[in-house]
């Protein structure tokens, strides 16, 4: 131990450090210029690539655009999915059935229809027409089935509208 303390207060281990931190400034040196040929390399390179332009900030254009559809291309997919759950509530089947309500009138005057959704839900309207007067009575349907009594008419227009 003492051996290496009276060899690092010598000159010739000043010396030693001096050649290797020599040795070391010329190994960065070349370094540097190495990198530095390399990077103007790497750029002519992309440029040629790109017919004059610089094809990495085109890359980086053309991936942020990337980017921004597939966010557009998300808030769409949730736009539809809710449209297509408000579609489900809207009337999609309709079933209409004219009649005679009363033996004295002719030309089918009086109707029952059905105005359903996609779960058979909604109303049907009955409408009976008399050369006295003329009424129109709603009937709630949930699942093609009601608390009220159908008609003959009515449980027809909802066949007609599930079909």
């Amino acid at each position: 131990m003492e051996n290496i303390m009276e060899f690092i207060k010598t000159e010739t281990f000043l010396l030693i450090l001096v050649a290797i931190m020599a040795l070391l400034l010329i190994g960065f040196i070349v370094m540097v210029t190495k990198f530095s040929k390399l990077n103007k390399k790497y750029k002519n390179f992309m440029q040629k690539l790109g017919n004059g332009k610089n094809l990495e900030e085109d890359l980086e254009t053309y991936m942020y655009k990337v980017n921004k559809v597939e966010q557009q291309n998300a808030q769409i997919e949730n736009e539809i999915k809710n449209m297509d759950n408000n579609i489900s509530k809207c009337i999609q089947k309709v079933g209409m059935v004219r009649y005679n309500a009363f033996e004295n009138t002719g030309s089918n005057l009086s109707f029952a229809l059905a105005l359903l959704d996609k779960n058979n839900s909604g109303v049907v309207l009955n409408g009976i027409f008399s050369r006295e007067m003329s009424n129109i009575y709603a009937k709630p349907v949930e699942n093609g089935k009601s608390t009220y009594t159908f008609s003959e008419e009515e449980t027809q227009a909802i066949q007609k509208a599930i079909e």
